[in-house]
């Protein structure tokens, strides 16, 4: 199938002298035949034990000096780094607006970038994917292709990494990368996010109990993944917008002109034949109505068993906002309910839909369901409250009934939120917050963690409650929500506030090289965790999407505190280690089935992958299980 490894990087040792092939290969050539010849020279006067020698060796490079590297070769057998620039120096530099006529006043605000010789000068920022190698005293990055950076001290180093780290903070946040604005940024309970060396690690240790540790786990499930098998199949029509997933018999591809039902198997999904369209023409009973043929729903919710699923389309085109939403009956292929989002009398939007627990898709007489807009969290009841019958044929389309829930004055900028397994609520923020909300109370949040200043686009949580999975555009965010209480027992953030021993989060990151092949718009989106709906049960693997990438992490591998990735870190400890699944178009969703179609000789269920025009199905077992 052609799965491929995170552990891609090549080494880079002093000895690769290769020349930078380009406009200056010329002054390059005589650059390196003068270095050569300077370098005799050093080695001779070096023999001589001069006295002076050591202190001439010590200064043989100013300060900030570095030699620079370029990834050439793409993704062809031939990829290979190459130097660039054999001895440079590099620099912080604060840039302001020039409406400023370049006033030095020191509460200016300005804009950090990072310049390198004569060939780099880019913004600090997340969008980098800066990747330190403690062992080789070696920085990577992105920056309209792939560069390395090897610094020949590893105090010089250590010192690039630091400036970086606070230059980025006050990109990010516009205040100086003191203790101080830390705290303002954090908060007091959060400062083991703003200095991740000195936050208690041993909660991460302890509820690391979902999957057995035994030796060589981790290397026993990469090479299980290296053997993952596929089978992909043309998608009815094309188009394809979202994916709903079934946890019993079916699953759903939404596309341009209407809905792909496909049978659910152990080893995957496949297309039954059975169609629903949105736009007329075919067969009268299978169509949803012209009502849906302007605008291709972009969230398709299961409810009821499996039975009904709720449609919900954008008013504007680029927007996610909705006035309202189609109920469709899977089993006669009919829209039954037009509802319409309603508060007081008055039209509201929604931008997003979710169940009212991880497994309440399941449940037949479920007739609630929950509501997100950017300051509003609420549920909504589909139960007539005057015990009438809705349909369609009324003059105006029935109302939902606002069961619960709250209008925040302002500034709360909802983007994304998702349930547990007994309905409490997580909610992500255009600021990077993440909150927690209780099945009792949507006012108040029990528990808010701070952002890292990227939006969180995309929120999953684990069905128990413990794990936290944000999604930017850069980098997940895995955050642990686990404390002690002051009766000594353990609870989730959802339970209460978690007070000031909070766990540093862990981040999950692209190596910039793979960001680089990712494609032009490589954001990560939709970041989730394997789907389980059973207590006791743990979540196995987490899966995002970026560009023709769904890239694959191992759960109980980010968990790990020994785990080889976080050796020699600085900050918050980022995990490189991924399986990527590459397509060769635009991937929509990456999703994993319901653990109850994983097979004996796989403990996972398969992951499915949607690009516009096709759907595959990837098994994570060492064997086959095709039919």
């Amino acid at each position: 199938m052609g799965a491929s490894s995170s552990r891609e990087e090549l080494e880079i040792s002093d000895s690769d002298d290769e020349e930078y092939v380009g406009e200056e290969e010329e002054e390059e050539q005589e650059e390196k035949k003068s270095s050569s010849s300077l370098d005799e020279i050093d080695k001779k006067l070096q023999s001589l034990k001069l006295k002076y020698s050591s202190s001439t060796q010590q200064n043989s490079h100013p300060k900030n000096s570095v030699r620079l590297y370029l990834h050439i070769g793409g993704k062809t057998p031939k990829s290979k780094w190459i130097t660039s620039e054999k001895l440079t120096t590099y620099s912080f530099v604060k840039s302001y607006d020039e409406d400023n006529d370049g006033d030095d006043d020191d509460d200016e605000e300005g804009t950090w970038f990072l310049k390198i010789g004569s060939k780099i000068r880019t913004k600090v920022g997340t969008d980098m994917q800066l990747k330190p190698f403690g062992d080789q005293r070696r920085v990577d990055f992105v920056c309209d292709g792939v560069w390395a950076v090897k610094f020949f001290t590893d105090e010089s180093f250590r010192s690039f990494l630091t400036e970086f780290q606070d230059c980025l903070f006050e990109n990010v946040y516009g205040f100086e990368a003191t203790d101080q604005n830390k705290v303002k940024v954090y908060g007091k309970d959060f400062i083991g996010w703003a200095n991740p060396e000195a936050a208690d690690d041993s909660i991460w240790e302890d509820a690391d109990d979902g999957l057995p540790k035994t030796p060589g786990s981790s290397a026993s499930v990469r090479n299980s993944q290296d053997l993952m098998e596929e089978f992909e199949e043309e998608a009815n029509g094309g188009g394809i917008q979202s994916l709903a997933l079934g946890a019993l018999d079916n699953s759903f591809l939404v596309n341009d002109s209407g809905i792909q039902v496909v049978k659910n198997f152990s080893h995957g999904i496949h297309g039954k034949g059975v169609n629903v369209k949105f736009n007329s023409g075919g067969n009268s009973n299978s169509r949803v109505g012209s009502s849906l043929g302007h605008s291709t729903p972009k969230k398709a919710l299961l409810m009821r068993a499996e039975t009904n699923m709720l449609l919900m389309s954008p008013t504007n085109e680029g927007k996610p906002h909705a006035t309202g939403l189609h109920q469709l009956d899977i089993e006669t292929g009919k829209i039954v309910t037009q509802w319409k989002f309603d508060k007081d009398g008055t039209d509201i939007t929604m931008r997003d839909i979710t169940n009212d627990s991880k497994g309440s898709q399941l449940d037949p007489s479920e007739s609630t369901f929950l509501g997100l807009d950017d300051n509003r969290l609420c549920r909504w009841d589909m139960r007539d409250r005057k015990g009438l019958v809705q349909s369609l044929a009324s003059a105006n389309s029935p109302v939902l009934h606002w069961s619960e829930g709250h209008q925040f004055s302002r500034g709360t900028n909802f983007q994304c939120f998702a349930t547990t397994g007994d309905g409490s609520i997580v909610v992500g923020s255009l600021d990077g917050k993440i909150r927690l909300y209780s099945t009792t109370s949507m006012r108040q949040a029990k528990t808010a963690f701070p952002g890292l200043g990227s939006p969180i686009t995309h929120v999953d949580v684990t069905f128990d409650g413990k794990w936290i999975l944000g999604t930017t555009d850069t980098y997940l965010i895995l955050i642990c929500t686990l404390f002690t209480g002051k009766d000594g027992k353990t609870k989730t953030g959802f339970e209460g506030r978690m007070g000031n021993k909070i766990p540093a989060p862990r981040l999950l990151k692209l190596n910039p090289l793979h960001s680089h092949q990712a494609g032009a718009n490589n954001k990560l989106h939709g970041g989730q965790f394997s789907w389980v709906t059973e207590s006791g049960k743990q979540e196995r693997h987490l899966v995002a999407t970026v560009g023709k990438f769904s890239v694959i992490w191992n759960f109980q591998q980010v968990k790990n505190s020994a785990h080889s990735c976080y050796h020699n870190q600085e900050g918050l400890k980022s995990c490189y280690c991924y399986k990527i699944v590459p397509k060769e178009e635009s991937i929509v969703d990456s999703r994993f089935m319901h653990d109850k179609f994983a097979v004996t000789d796989s403990p996972d269920a398969p992951l499915v992958v949607a690009t516009p025009m096709k759907v595959s199905s990837i098994s994570m077992g060492s064997s086959s299980s095709k039919r």
